[in-house]
Parts: C-alpha cells; sequence; structure tokens
C-alpha cells in the first residue's frame, strides 16, 4: 500500500485560486454535506476540502488585510499637515 501524501492534490489546486473561486468551491462543499448523502469516506474528503479551502480563504484575507495596512500606513506619510493651529490664531 503507497504511503499517502500530507499534502493532498486539492490543496495544492486550491492553491492558485482567487479567493472568490475558494468561496465558490467552499460553498459547493458545504452544500454536497448538507445534503446528507454522502457515504462516510466522501463526507470525510469532502470536509477536508472544505478545511483547505476554508484555511486558503482566511490565509488570502489575512494577506488582503496585510495589504490595506501597509498602504493606509504609506497614507498617513504622505498626507499633508493639519491646520487647525493656524485656525486658532
Amino acid at each position: 500500500m503507497p504511503a499517502r501524501s500530507p499534502v493532498s492534490p486539492k490543496a495544492s489546486e486550491s492553491d492558485a485560486l482567487s479567493f472568490e473561486q475558494v468561496l465558490e468551491k467552499l460553498e459547493g462543499v458545504v452544500t454536497e454535506l448538507e445534503r446528507g448523502e454522502l457515504p462516510l469516506e466522501q463526507a470525510l474528503a469532502a470536509f477536508e476540502r472544505g478545511v483547505t479551502l476554508s484555511r486558503k480563504g482566511a490565509s488570502l484575507l489575512d494577506d488582503a488585510e496585510r495589504r490595506i495596512e501597509v498602504l493606509l500606513g504609506q497614507g498617513e506619510a504622505t498626507e499633508p499637515l493639519s491646520l487647525k493651529e493656524d485656525e486658532d490664531e
């Protein structure tokens, strides 16, 4: 019996997906599981795909959040100084 790879083929397939694609595939997995018609092994495989997709989606969201934080940080450095002190005079 061949040894199982720790990374399933579905995990490597999800690496190239956009957030929207990940979400669409995850919704499909959830729908499939909610039907309750899968045999146990297929349900477990679907659940595993769902967990992989969920983690990928969370990673993509984390990356987007970091990019936003960097952009906001850069924006603060380039904003003009407040003129409120000049208004008080």
